[in-house]
């Protein structure tokens, strides 16, 4: 049976009344919680659903192409689908500032995720598979639920396959939060997770560059100090500080990495 489940997430205008008269069943929040609020409720009333379907509402996207995202969860070939605007060189209608930004979040994304390589982390237009729904912690209420998702199903180990999808950008469904100010709290939730899901990256990379910039600096300062260059060893000390700090992250970073491995063997993933 298909149902229509459209959230109003607290909204000021006729959502609600265009929705119930289009046929849809409408679930309401009286303020405003944000996106991933939005979604938790609308999975948690979907969640006997054999196809879970997600749509933003600010008409970017083209209900034509839901058979597309279907697809693979029909024969079998993925558990979620994400519609992406970029794949293949495309997006070349989405504004130059969004793409600078998307840019940014995919690559964070990407590596907090356990083998995800996804070139949309952004997209709202996705296709889940029910049996796909424990694995989500709808922890994030703002927009950061895109990326949270896909990473959830990276470690859950689900299959994740990606769609080409077009959309249109215009006056009406610009985000009503600064897109600079969105894209920052975004990329700081990815890297607040990063921190427990690859401290490698998080940690140790950072680590191992600064330990290597210190030693180089340490060589080169003291060098200078020997051959009367400088009169001084507290750039010497400086960059051995800079490489010790660094050895504290590295070490960090593999002891996290130690921990949330022993973490993930305990709860059989």
């Amino acid at each position: 049976m298909l149902r229509v489940i459209v959230v109003d997430d607290g909204s000021s205008d006729k959502t609600a009344e265009i929705a119930k008269l289009a046929g849809a069943e409408v679930l309401m929040h009286h303020q405003n919680l944000g996106k991933g609020a939005a979604l938790k409720t609308g999975f948690h009333a979907a969640r006997d659903a054999d196809i879970i379907l997600t749509l933003d509402s600010d008409g970017q996207h083209q209900p034509r192409e839901i058979p597309r995202l279907l697809e693979p969860l029909i024969k079998g070939e993925a558990d979620v689908v994400n519609g992406s605007r970029y794949l293949n060189g495309n997006g070349k209608e989405t504004p130059s500032y969004r793409r600078v930004g998307q840019n940014v979040l995919d690559t964070a994304t990407n590596i907090s995720g356990k083998n995800l390589d996804v070139t949309d982390s952004q997209s709202g237009f996705r296709a889940f598979a029910g049996h796909t729904l424990p694995v989500f912690r709808f922890r994030s209420t703002d927009y950061t639920i895109e990326s949270e998702m896909l990473i959830d199903a990276a470690k859950a180990g689900l299959r994740i396959k990606e769609v080409e999808i077009s959309a249109t950008y215009g006056e009406e469904n610009h985000h009503k939060k600064n897109p600079v100010s969105h894209g920052v709290s975004v990329l700081v939730r990815i890297l607040q997770d990063m921190e427990f899901n690859r401290p490698l990256y998080y940690f140790t990379l950072p680590g191992v560059i600064m330990i290597l910039v210190g030693v180089i600096l340490s060589l080169k300062f003291f060098t200078d100090y020997l051959s009367g260059g400088s009169s001084t060893l507290l750039p010497t000390a400086l960059a051995g500080l800079v490489a010790i700090f660094g050895s504290f992250l590295a070490f960090t970073g593999l002891i996290l990495h130690s921990v949330s491995r022993m973490i993930f063997r305990a709860m059989g993933k």
